[in-house]
């Protein structure tokens, strides 16, 4: 079944029709980019409700829905509402407004409009597994990164800035066909790369940094994410040993994952590698998080999440060991969920790199 068909079959019987406006839910179910949309959804049929900007587009692209061009957006809702018997009609509560809410119900008389989160928790579950497509293009967008990688070694000098850095890593992921940028790349040298989040700056690469590296590009919609730390000159005994750590917690991780697995134990598999190393309470973030269509979405590997691993699932895989004043160590990786296992879909190498 697509994922349309899937969304229809699994509304519940309590619930008449879905209302789903968000921009990633409706790329998810319609294959169309837009900045606007509405898709309305019973177990018989649906409805895509689109300005003149995209109506053309919505035609040729969406399948399996009927495709009209709004009006008076509230009124064609009633009126699919009325020829569907729709009486209980649900919201995607993580998205919608508390002013979009009130609308509805002010707008849909006879219609109620709940504000429990059933349709949010079934469309989170339906994307938490992703079909072969979708890790194709996550595939693609990973391979731009991988290359890209590959680039900026030979790229990085000392006296390059952060933002320099930063920005050759995002022209040369485009240059490759990247559709852009998955987030704001992190790029952190010396002390800077002690900040789990630092944003790019204007300090200069030094003989003896860390650099940090995390970046990730879009495919198809569908986004990468990477990281990884390098040494620049010359690497101490500290450093060396900080990132062994992290390269140890972070293969523990990764062969800790297969399906039946609960995400926090396989957080805590990578967590007690750096918990019984010299740099216990230096890692402060979760293991890792799902992405798709967005960059954070469902599960994730932290100390509370209670999702078994199911085969499609793609999440990071990222410890790290952060020493405020001193440097910091990350390495990330896309693990996908297989019958058995999983596929690493990140294919950089991961032992200490020493530029220069």
């Amino acid at each position: 079944m697509t994922p349309l068909q899937t969304l229809a079959a699994g509304i519940p019987e309590e619930i008449g029709a879905a209302i789903i406006t968000g921009k990633y839910n409706r790329r998810y179910y319609t294959g169309l980019l837009s900045s606007a949309g509405t898709l309305l959804v019973t177990r018989e049929k649906c409805r895509f409700v689109i300005d003149s900007r995209y109506f053309e587009p919505a035609r040729k692209t969406i399948k399996g829905c009927e495709v009209v061009l709004q009006d008076k957006l509230y009124e064609q809702i009633g009126e699919f509402f009325r020829e569907q018997g729709v009486k209980t009609a649900a919201v995607e509560s993580d998205i919608c407004t508390v002013k979009a809410l009130a609308e509805y119900r002010e707008n849909l008389p006879g219609v109620e409009i709940p504000d429990d989160g059933r349709l949010a928790r079934l469309i989170s579950e339906q994307r938490m597994r992703k079909t072969p497509e979708e890790l194709g293009h996550m595939r693609a967008a990973q391979a731009i990164a991988d290359r890209t990688f590959s680039h900026i070694l030979g790229w990085i000098k000392p006296g390059k800035t952060e933002r320099d850095i930063a920005l050759e890593i995002e022209f040369y992921g485009r240059s490759l066909g990247a559709e852009g940028a998955a987030f704001p790349f992190i790029v952190a040298s010396g002390e800077n790369s002690a900040i789990p989040h630092a944003a790019p700056g204007n300090r200069a690469v030094r003989p003896g940094d860390f650099l940090t590296m995390d970046f990730g590009f879009i495919s198809e919609g569908y986004c990468s994410d990477m990281t990884r730390t390098v040494a620049v000159g010359h690497a101490g005994e500290r450093q060396r040993m900080a990132y062994g750590t992290v390269l140890r917690a972070q293969k523990a991780g990764l062969a800790a994952i297969r399906p039946g697995v609960i995400c926090r134990d396989v957080d805590a598999a990578a967590r007690e590698i750096i918990d019984s190393s010299p740099f216990k309470g230096s890692f402060g973030h979760g293991l890792g998080h799902s992405l798709g269509l967005e960059l954070h979405e469902q599960p994730r590997f932290d100390k509370l999440c209670e999702t078994p691993l199911e085969p499609g699932m793609a999440l990071s895989v990222e410890p790290g060991i952060y020493l405020p004043g001193e440097f910091g160590v990350r390495i990330e990786d896309i693990a996908a969920v297989t019958g058995e296992g999983c596929e690493n879909l990140t294919a950089s190498p991961k032992e200490l790199i020493i530029l220069y």
